[in-house]
């Protein structure tokens, strides 16, 4: 019975520390800002008279 019992504690950690990890994986990624949309390439626009 005690077996049963470390393996359900050990489960139950596990567990909690995935999820723990999971939610502070989400905290870090919405706490650094947001990259400016900036093209690499930019095009001249011409004036094509039409």
């Amino acid at each position: 019975m005690s077996r049963l019992l470390a393996a359900a504690l050990t489960v139950a950690l596990a567990a909690a520390l995935a999820v723990g990890a999971a939610l502070g994986v989400v905290a870090l990624l919405e706490a650094t800002p947001d990259q400016p949309n900036t093209p690499l390439i930019t095009y001249e626009q011409t004036d094509q008279g039409s």
